[in-house]
């Protein structure tokens, strides 16, 4: 039988000077692990109440076609989500096709011409961009719809300027944008605390401005959910944290009965909004997912929190810190180089089940204005939940890790990494 130490070096090429730098940061992070092991259970009992509360069976399982008229299962998912984000409702469709979509229905679905959408956790993810109207044109932005659009910068230590939300928001104000990730920024990730300080502000001002959560990769990261602390809206992309590794594709929004309501007639149609959508045989795999998720959340924090140590004792920054308290599952590393960002997601792809043998290079990816570089040997294309890297190619040259479906295969992954930047030269044990 072959011992770890063995397999790392024989099967995978570490050095032992890689296996005992590896080695020491697990001994130091194991508090870090007791505590996301905790935050785990607790999460998985709280779904597990929801699909014992809706006695999930074999029939929810049952596939529909056409128009998916009485779709039972498709109505106990968006039961089951809404009982665990502590909400009216939700709704959960495979024909959401990334969180940048679900976010758009969002907006598209509770903003009319004449309204105001202000950011409030500063510049949106890149994606949204052109969603918003900040960049592009003739492509039916909230822009060329006529709703108007400001920005709240954050402060220098990346906190929300809460000043700057009171002087802002006016009466003309329909919507606030909350984003709970950092996304491709330099900055702590909002926790719920946060986020329902930032809505506590927002609802003195006006109470009928809608607050609506960016939530990918924040969900089962924290006891409570945004729509537990006031948020109307929250939204998400089920290859992320809520479908487990398991779901093939959709997203999610959950909230206020009146407010979903209008989001699904804008993934449908008005009058039909909810009552329509064959599941098409996805809601097995969507509910055991959901089911999974607590636990493949875990997986993936405790990859994050590796990962930080690691690279805090090569030298390099990290956002956030062992120590720090994790609000979402990206680690980001300051690399500095070019050089090293790409060395870094090569060394995350080789480490993959899936595609190990493909060498990823920066590209000019949809939807973003600088080349991206994107380490993704995943099941499902795209799965952030899955062990993942990715990086714009720019100063200061940040790498954003994330994902994990089990710590053994991601701690691997992170290991490959840094041999491959040892090996280029790009660090130095």
């Amino acid at each position: 039988m072959y011992k770890q130490e063995n397999l790392f070096e024989t099967q995978f090429n570490i050095s032992p000077a890689v296996m005992a730098l590896c080695a020491h940061i697990e001994q130091r992070i194991m508090p870090q692990f007791n505590k996301i092991e905790a935050l785990s259970r607790y999460n998985q009992y709280k779904v597990l109440n929801a699909f014992q509360k809706n006695n999930i069976n074999e029939s929810h399982f049952i596939e529909t076609t056409g128009y998916g008229y009485d779709d039972l299962g498709r109505e106990a998912l968006d039961t089951v989500y809404a009982d665990v984000f502590g909400c009216e409702d939700a709704l959960v469709r495979h024909q959401i096709i990334s969180g940048t979509h679900a976010i758009a229905l969002c907006l598209f679905g509770v903003l009319r011409p004449g309204d105001e959408l202000v950011a409030v956790t500063g510049k949106p993810y890149d994606t949204l961009e052109e969603v918003i109207g900040m960049r592009g044109q003739d492509n039916g932005s909230l822009k060329e719809m006529g709703i108007t659009y400001k920005e709240i910068r954050l402060v220098e230590d990346g906190q929300v300027d809460y000043e700057g939300i009171k002087n802002t928001l006016t009466s003309s104000t329909k919507a606030v944008l909350i984003q709970r990730s950092k996304g491709y920024d330099w900055r702590p990730s909002l926790s719920i605390k946060d986020i329902e300080s930032v809505i506590a502000t927002v609802k003195s001002i006006h109470p009928n401005i809608i607050c609506i959560v960016d939530n990918c990769y924040g969900e089962f990261v924290e006891k409570l959910e945004p729509t537990e602390v006031g948020a109307d809206l929250a939204a998400g992309s089920l290859i992320k944290n809520p479908g487990g590794g398991l779901a093939l594709t959709g997203g999610y929004i959950v909230g206020k009965k009146k407010y979903v309501r209008l989001v699904a007639y804008k993934l449908t149609a008005p009058g039909i909004g909810k009552k329509c959508g064959a599941s098409l045989g996805f809601n097995r795999s969507m509910f055991q997912g959901f089911f999974l998720a607590p636990h493949v959340v875990a997986q993936s924090l405790k990859a994050a929190v590796f990962c930080a140590g690691v690279f805090e004792k090569l030298g390099f920054d990290v956002c956030p810190t062992v120590e720090d308290k994790r609000t979402d599952i990206i680690q980001a590393i300051k690399l500095h180089s070019p050089e090293r960002v790409i060395q870094f997601c090569q060394g995350i792809q080789k480490g993959a089940p899936i595609d190990a043998f493909v060498q990823p290079e920066p590209w000019d990816m949809p939807g973003y204005e600088t080349q991206v570089i994107m380490a993704a040997g995943a099941f499902v294309q795209g799965a952030s939940i899955e062990l993942s890297a990715d990086a714009p190619i720019k100063p200061p040259y940040i790498a954003y890790m994330q994902g994990g479906l089990t710590w053994d295969y991601a701690r691997l992954g992170v290991m490959i990494a840094v041999q491959k930047m040892v090996e280029a030269g790009c660090v130095q044990l």
